[in-house]
């Protein structure tokens, strides 16, 4: 079912002036060449996500101070590329941690729900959900609210990752962008793709992991490779943005002292990979059961996340480092006088703490990223594998717990996100250490093997062949070949935006249709509006008769007029009908394509790639033959006809459909045989499917030798 929103006449007028601009100036762009088309998207994608971050940084920052820091009285550790390395600071009011945790969870839950529910949660898990399903979909106000909510949430001391609320904005203005310059599915996915990858790059100061991530992270098993240059150009541009405020040094400082000497170290590492891939599957399996847990718990949605604050507010007292993003804690573990200072008893109770925290948080409907407390968890989990082993004081240990704490950042949170390389990169940029690669290539892959298929991000698709897309794409391949505009049909209806609801509900049942593209006064596309999609009167604001044009679905797909036929397949698959308007250059209607003309379309296609077959074969030639009423072919089965050898039939077109015939094909009459065969044996075809008295007659008079 599709729902529509009434939108104020302002914000539709603004909306519709901001697509209109937009194509103006960036129109050209869509049937540019890739490389062309992508240093322009991903610049403005990256600045974009630039801009988005450095809001959302200073927005926390903001929220931390007066939530968490003034009104708790607990200021969290810092690291050393964020104000410089400072231990967390004793709790001056005990009471108020909990109740400012869940007040802020309160305030993020009435954002989230009132105003844009898909700001819930994760929003990585959103944004690829969105690559793989509607490229176009995302709404502007998510920004704003995610923005909002997010810094609450975690300014006030819940436990969540600011990567997902940047990669949230970013992957938003992808798909606005996308849908304001009417680009192909593909290219809107990867306009996604680009601003997830562009808004980690900037907030983990980490361009190359963020711009590979944004190409790993959508599949479990794939890569989606077309997305790797935009995803490069929108990173560091991104970087650059957010860096001219904030700097470009690494998070947790420059980490180099250690460097990989002895092959024995290898077995440390070994099994510090099998723990922090364990610890990857209990973050997962701990978070999603949190939030089955939560759904099922009957109290308003708003107040679920007040609930889980007050719980993490309380386990905060215990365990500070699981307040707010933890990455203060993770600085402090890589000191190894502090982390030998600290009780045994809290170092190994940092990890799992900060899962149930976690999962508390963004579980009940919280707003934040579990990419950051990921890689808090690993980090633990390496600092608490190397305390143990110094304690026992065991060979081959080295001096200092860096190595283990970036090595179980890179294995905990790489193995369950199916990120591996990405986060090995980000790392690397994030503690400044490139000395690490081979410990982190051992462990990583072992964690990998311990995960299996468990995944954090339940929006990811296994590989290519399960995207729809994809799917679409290699299974029909020659859809590329085919112009839309050859197979679009004319609208048979196209609705004014000035029209009234009543009246464009009495024009669909004249023309007996489901739904209509709507343009404006200048006949510029502004969305669609379908039947189910119209909200009933008594929902209406405060019209008597609500215009077209302030219910038409403006996140409608549409494909372009000089694309072709794969385009229209993805279009159609992730659309909420059966039909998608085709738009020219200036955005007006000009045709529409459904399912009906995709199959015309496809046929098409297959016709002319079998006559290509035919003049590329050496020595042959395609011929093809319509059945007659008295052939000898007539309800014969392929295997039992008398071909002359080298001969195949290709296709039968039967009633407007292609068939591809086998052994058990039975022609019938009107069929058309596409049969490829060599030159001189066409005339026992002709023989086969045509009339005897006229192949007779063409033949002189006497059969050929194939059929006596």
């Amino acid at each position: 079912m599709v729902v529509v929103t009434q939108l104020p006449l302002r914000l539709l007028r603004a909306r519709q002036r901001v697509r209109r601009t937009t194509n103006r100036a960036l129109g050209r762009l869509r049937t540019a060449p890739y490389i062309r088309k992508w240093l322009v998207l991903g610049v403005l994608i990256g600045v974009v996500a630039g801009v988005g971050a450095l809001v959302f940084y200073s927005a926390l920052q903001a929220a931390t101070h007066y939530l968490l820091g003034s009104a708790g009285g607990f200021h969290p550790a810092t690291t050393a590329g964020e104000g410089g390395v400072h231990p967390a600071g004793g709790f001056a009011r005990r009471w108020a941690v909990p109740v400012v945790v869940g007040a802020g969870g309160l305030v993020s839950g009435l954002l989230v729900f009132l105003l844009a529910p898909e700001a819930e949660g994760h929003g990585t898990d959103a944004a690829i959900a969105a690559v793989h399903h509607n490229p176009t979909g995302m709404r502007a106000r998510v920004t704003a609210v995610k923005i909002v909510a997010s810094a609450v949430t975690i300014g006030s001391g819940g436990s969540g990752g600011r990567e997902g609320p940047t990669a949230q904005i970013s992957a938003s203005f992808g798909s606005m962008l996308a849908r304001a310059l009417n680009l192909s599915p593909a290219d809107a996915r990867i306009a996604v793709s680009t601003g997830i990858a562009s808004g980690i790059g900037a907030i983990f100061r980490a361009p190359l992991g963020g711009a590979v991530l944004g190409a790993e992270i959508v599949y479990r098993d794939d890569v989606e490779t077309e997305a790797l240059v935009p995803s490069v150009v929108a990173s560091i541009v991104a970087f650059a943005v957010f860096g001219s405020v904030y700097g470009y040094a690494p998070i947790f400082g420059y980490h180099t002292e250690y460097r990989f000497a002895h092959a024995g170290d290898l077995a440390w590492f070994a099994m510090l990979g099998l723990l922090a891939g364990g610890m990857g599957r209990l973050y997962a399996s701990t978070f999603y059961r949190v939030n089955a847990a939560f759904r099922r718990l009957r109290l308003p949605a708003a107040g679920k996340p007040a609930l889980a604050g007050l719980a993490v507010g309380a386990l905060g007292l215990a365990v500070p480092g699981v307040l707010g993003t933890g990455y203060g804690a993770v600085q402090q573990t890589l000191d190894a006088h502090r982390l030998t200072e600290a009780t045994l008893a809290l170092v190994l109770v940092l990890p799992f703490m900060k899962i149930l925290a976690t999962s508390l948080t963004i579980g009940s409907g919280g707003s934040g990223g579990i990419f950051g407390p990921g890689m808090v968890i690993g980090g633990a989990t390496g600092a608490a594998v190397w305390r143990l082993l110094t304690d026992a004081q065991l060979p081959l240990v080295p001096h200092t717990p860096v190595p283990y704490v970036i090595v179980g950042m890179i294995a905990c949170f790489g193995s369950i996100a199916h990120a591996p390389l990405a986060v090995t990169l980000m790392v690397a940029e994030m503690t400044g250490s490139l000395s690490l690669l081979a410990p982190a290539m051992v462990a990583i892959a072992l964690a990998i093997l311990v995960v299996g298929d468990a995944t954090i991000y339940r929006s990811q698709l296994r590989n290519r062949a399960e995207s729809p897309a994809h799917r679409l794409s290699l299974g029909l391949p020659l859809a590329a070949t085919v112009p839309i505009a050859d197979v679009m049909a004319t609208p048979r209806l196209v609705l004014r935006a000035s029209a009234t609801v009543d009246e464009a509900l009495a024009a669909l049942d004249n023309a007996h249709l489901p739904g209509a593209p709507v343009v404006n006064g200048d006949g510029a596309f502004i969305g669609s509006l379908h039947r189910d999609g119209v909200p009933p009167r008594e929902q209406a604001e405060d019209d008597e008769a609500p215009t077209v044009g302030r219910i038409a679905d403006p996140n409608a797909i549409t494909v372009a007029a000089d694309g072709h036929l794969d385009a229209a397949l993805e279009a159609l698959a992730v659309s909420h009908g059966d039909w998608v308007p085709v738009l020219d250059q200036t955005s007006r209607v000009v045709g529409i394509i459904g399912t009906g003309d995709l199959v015309r379309g496809y046929q098409l296609a297959l016709r002319a790639s079998i006559r290509r077959l035919g003049r590329a074969a050496k020595g042959s030639i395609l011929v093809e033959h319509t059945v007659s009423d008295a052939a000898p072919a007539i309800g014969r089965r392929v295997a039992d006809l008398s071909l002359p050898r080298h001969t195949v039939i290709v296709a039968v077109l039967r009633h407007g459909a292609l068939l591809f015939a086998d052994a058990d094909t039975t022609l019938q009459p009107g069929d058309t045989v596409s049969a490829l065969t060599r030159i001189g044996d066409e005339p026992v075809l002709r023989v086969l499917f045509a009339d005897p008295i006229v192949a007779a007659d063409e033949t002189g008079g006497q059969p050929p030798d194939a059929l006596i």
